[in-house]
């Protein structure tokens, strides 16, 4: 009994952890420190460049996350600060 007890203990808080993770969106992008990412302006002016109204953006983690709407949708792409390259997209 105490061993499926600690199973399903373990099991419940994997699958927190987990939730909590994704909730927050994606957030590894580079391993660069902060003084040697390009501008957040030109990960915003590259989601424009791709059809997006872009709405705001902000850091992520090690990502630069720039909200943008196109054909009436919201999106969250995250670029990654090193080279300006679409790491993640989410549909909202």
């Amino acid at each position: 009994m105490r061993v499926i007890l600690s199973a399903v203990l373990a099991a419940s808080v994997l699958a927190l952890t987990g939730s909590a993770a994704s909730a927050d969106g994606y957030k590894t992008c580079t391993k660069l420190d902060k003084a040697s990412w390009k501008p957040a302006s030109d990960a915003e002016a590259k989601a424009k460049a791709a059809g997006y109204e872009v709405r705001r953006s902000k850091v992520e983690g090690s990502c630069y996350e720039v909200y943008g709407v196109k054909e009436g949708k919201l999106y969250e792409l995250f670029y990654s600060p090193e080279d300006l390259s679409l790491k993640h997209t989410i549909a909202k």
